[in-house]
């Protein structure tokens, strides 16, 4: 029986492989190649795995939105994020609320079984962009830096916000807690979510720091440990679980470790793989003969959310920002949907909401024609707008310096990359490297701390062969 269980996950975790493959290929979203995987593995497909289980499918997508937010976190530079944390912060908040009534207004109108308070539940599941779509689409298009840290911080921040306010509706729907208590519901998970997020954070970076080099095998059970024990303790205090592990995450990520490249590379590949399993089980959960009535409806409110709703939820949050007009269409068309509306859609489910088979159904399009309408154009409206930053050319091989274990790296500075303006006791480099010389128009600069790294400036780290992997991780961190 093992072997059989066994083999079944290693051929669905090889035809993931395969078709994220043909994915990077052709151009499709990689979720459309999992969520079809899933729905050929299903009850209706030459699978002919059974699988009807809005429980089950409700904790492995929790599990999955942990990893992917997490991972998130850990990638995203705090100096990177620091000059855009108001405009991300609105778009997630505001931004979401106003897309929720929008479309959840439309629903009314699209949807005859569909009433106020459900429709308005469905706008809430789909509100939110998500963060497995966008940070993947984020690695391979080079959007400019400040759209991209936009939509990279509104992404982990926008899914704790979306839960919140659909834990609320659903309590609301079922009579549990009226307008007011809705309000307050909301606002305290987040509010606590942000708590104990920071509180751990702290912990969590302070413990990064100071681990011995003994402990190096278990530096990945560390850190998935800390990601579990974060979400658990703040759901189990009512607060928003999701919130706290990005913010920890972000903790984690920006703290000065020898480890950190480690922990990065791990949970990028953990993330690959909640991503496949999440796609792959909420496919299952989706059959094909039920999608015909809801398909029209479906289909309409998608263009509801993806031209009225968001664009102007993006207006909203912005006002007085300074945001060009091509800047603001971006942000409006890159909006994706993805796992999130799905895990949302069997909260309703599990909760045993009216009308939550055809709430399932419709955001199975919504998914479905976003990934497809605006995950496959996103790069080519960038570069009609003009927002497609020059790709920075691959810095050179390190050279040996004489035999003593010492490598430069020479890293080329871009003028929408991290480092341009920046002082160089700012570039965050490690303790094992230092800027050794910078070469500007041709003459060499001794470099100080004071000293402004300005683009187009050539910058030679000195690094010891056992940093130079974190030196990479923050090389790559600088071109994002």
């Amino acid at each position: 029986m093992e072997g059989v269980l066994l083999l079944v996950v290693g051929a669905i975790l090889l035809a993931s492989l395969l078709g994220a493959f043909a994915a990077g290929r052709t151009g499709l979203p990689l979720l459309v190649v999992f969520l079809g995987l899933g729905m050929l593995l299903g009850s209706e497909g030459p699978g002919g795995i059974p699988f009807d289980d809005p429980e089950n499918a409700r904790a492995i997508g929790v599990i999955g939105l942990v990893a992917i937010l997490f991972e998130g976190g850990l990638t995203t530079a705090w100096r990177g994020l620091r000059p855009v944390l108001r405009t991300a912060s609105l778009l997630a908040t505001v931004g979401v609320l106003v897309t929720a009534v929008l479309t959840g207004l439309g629903a009314v109108l699209l949807f005859d079984d569909l009433d106020l308070q459900t429709s308005l539940l469905l706008g809430a599941i789909v509100a939110s962009t998500d963060a497995a779509a966008v940070f993947a689409t984020l690695r391979f298009t080079p959007l400019r830096r400040r759209v991209a840290r936009v939509l990279e911080a509104e992404s982990g921040g926008n899914d704790p916000f979306a839960v919140a306010l659909t834990l609320g509706l659903i309590g609301w729907i079922e009579g549990e807690i009226g307008p007011a208590g809705f309000g307050l519901l909301v606002a305290g998970e987040l509010a606590l979510g942000l708590v104990f997020g920071v509180v751990l954070g702290f912990a969590a970076s302070w413990g990064l720091a100071r681990m011995p080099a003994s402990m190096d095998p278990f530096v990945p059970v560390a850190s998935i440990a800390t990601a579990a024990f974060t979400y658990g303790l703040t759901d189990v205090a009512h607060g928003s679980g999701f919130l706290a592990v990005y913010v920890v995450g972000l903790f984690m990520g920006n703290t000065r470790s020898p480890y950190r490249h480690q922990i990065v590379s791990f949970h990028q590949g953990i993330a690959f793989l909640a991503q496949v399993v999440l796609f792959v089980v909420l496919g299952l959960l989706v059959f094909p003969s039920e999608l015909g009535p809801v398909a029209l409806p479906g289909i309409a409110l998608t263009l509801v959310l993806l031209l009225v709703a968001r664009p102007v939820a993006v207006w909203l949050s912005t006002l007085g920002q300074g945001f060009t007009r091509p800047e603001l269409a971006l942000l409006g068309w890159a909006g994706l949907r993805g796992a999130v509306p799905i895990v949302l859609a069997t909260f309703a489910q599990s909760e045993g909401i009216e009308q939550s088979d055809t709430i399932f159904n419709a955001v199975f399009f919504v998914v479905l024609v976003s990934a497809l309408l605006q995950g496959t154009t996103l790069e080519w409206v960038a570069r009609r707008l003009g927002l497609v930053r020059v790709a920075a050319p691959a810095w050179r091989a390190p050279l040996e310096v004489g035999a003593v274990g010492i490598e430069l790296l020479e890293y080329t500075v871009r003028p929408d990359e991290a480092p341009a303006g920046a002082f160089v006791r700012e570039l965050g480099l490690p303790r094992e490297a230092l800027v050794a010389v910078i070469v500007r128009h041709g003459r060499s600069i001794p470099p100080r701390g004071s000293t402004q790294v300005e683009s187009g400036d050539q910058l030679f780290v000195l690094t010891g062969r056992g940093a130079r992997d974190e030196v990479e991780a923050l090389f790559a961190d600088w071109r994002r």
